[in-house]
């Protein structure tokens, strides 16, 4: 069983590789807007009820397939990758996001939470760099894994945005500053525990760009100082663009029901 399962889901290495904005990345990349157009345009005339069963399963897909990669990859690559801990935005913001619709605490930062990883996880999708560095075949396990789960965090994060009983008001903007303050805490204590040397091997993170930047325009021992005000500093430029975006268009479908 374990060799039919590796032989499934091991990394495919031919002729054909995957590539980023390559024929088969443009065909993922047009796979997820027909989900999406197709998602939105089907909810657009049902209730609310039906909305949020539709917000509800797209995160509970996407948080399960995230789990459920931990069980799979000691088939695909013989080994838990460590580097998919939730130490990463993307990652981060699917178990947030699933907690925020189980639990009244986190509940209060639902929207940040989906904002937030509509926009990574819709970055990495358009430019999946990490997965384009293992130059396999677009079909392999890691491929598919890879953005399916960061298509259906988008697909979450967009419905959350269009459909969701959430209030995009500038006032609270303050609580995307503290998600972005403890997602870059959190990212510096994962890289803090899981960097280091031990049994011979050497391990080295960079979650949530932490500790170096993705395009190494900065010296390394320059960017660990750079990189986590930076990140908060655009991440919050693009949460803002995401609310002015929303509050225009909620001014707009105001304006047509009024006629």
């Amino acid at each position: 069983m374990y060799a039919m399962l590796s032989n499934l889901l091991e990394d495919k290495k031919g002729e054909l590789t995957f590539t980023c904005f390559g024929a088969w990345h443009l065909c993922y990349i047009l796979a997820l807007a027909i989900l999406l157009f197709g998602v939105i345009f089907y909810l657009k005339s049902k209730n609310e009820s039906t909305r949020q069963k539709a917000i509800r399963l797209s995160i509970h897909c996407a948080f399960a397939v995230y789990i459920a990669d931990f069980f799979l990859m000691p088939f695909a690559y013989g080994e838990i990758d460590v580097e998919k801990l939730p130490f990463h935005i993307c990652t981060a913001m699917c178990v947030m996001c699933f907690l925020s619709r189980h639990n009244s605490f986190f509940e209060k930062f639902r929207l940040q939470f989906a904002v937030l990883g509509l926009i990574s996880n819709l970055v990495y999708f358009i430019y999946p760099a990490g997965v384009m560095w293992y130059q396999i075949h677009p079909l392999s396990y890691r491929v598919i894994q890879t953005l399916l789960f960061h298509g259906l965090m988008t697909v979450y994060g967009l419905l959350v945005v269009i459909y969701d009983d959430v209030d995009f008001e500038w006032k609270s903007c303050y609580k995307d500053v503290i998600v972005l303050v403890l997602m870059t805490l959190w990212a510096l204590l994962g890289n803090a525990l899981y960097t280091g040397t031990a049994h011979g091997q050497t391990y080295y993170f960079n979650w949530f760009f932490v500790l170096r930047d993705p395009f190494y325009m900065f010296p390394e021992h320059i960017a660990r100082f750079i990189m986590p005000p930076l990140n908060i500093a655009v991440f919050f430029a693009a949460d803002l663009l995401v609310y002015a975006i929303a509050k225009s268009n909620s001014r707009c479908c105001k304006k047509n029901y009024d006629k």
